[in-house]
């Protein structure tokens, strides 16, 4: 559990297959940056590339991905001073991931999060995950 403005809360960060299936979740809290958890999702996850939002925009998170073998398909945020591009076409298909999400959270129980404890709401979501990819 983590503090922000709005409270304590608990964000799952996923890396998710072309199909919305999860291949990792992790949690931190709500106060927690999405970008510097891009490295350990994509640590050991074979892919040809990574999609993501503007959050997980910084040098080091490309650099990271380079390194994983990757093409990043990252849009760059308003403040970077250079520029640079990405691929438009390819960066279409990363509604996968907003959509898994929110069929996940169609779950009272991993949209409230009732556990207390971190790794049995994991457990839930991971439950979760493989109840919606069955389907």
């Amino acid at each position: 559990m983590g503090c922000s403005r709005g409270g304590l809360g608990t964000k799952i960060h996923a890396a998710v297959t072309p199909l919305g299936h999860p291949v990792k979740l992790k949690l931190t809290g709500s106060e927690a940056s999405d970008g510097l958890r891009l490295p350990g999702l994509i640590a050991g996850v074979p892919t040809d590339a990574v999609l993501a939002d503007k959050g997980c925009d910084s040098d080091s998170n490309r650099a990271a991905i380079r390194a994983a073998g990757a093409e990043p398909c990252l849009p760059p945020r308003k403040n970077r001073l250079k520029s640079i591009g990405y691929n438009r076409h390819l960066y279409k298909p990363r509604n996968v991931l907003e959509r898994y999400f929110s069929r996940v959270k169609q779950y009272r129980r991993v949209a409230t999060r009732y556990e207390k404890k971190a790794a049995n709401f994991l457990a839930f979501a991971w439950v979760a995950a493989l109840t919606v990819m069955l389907k």
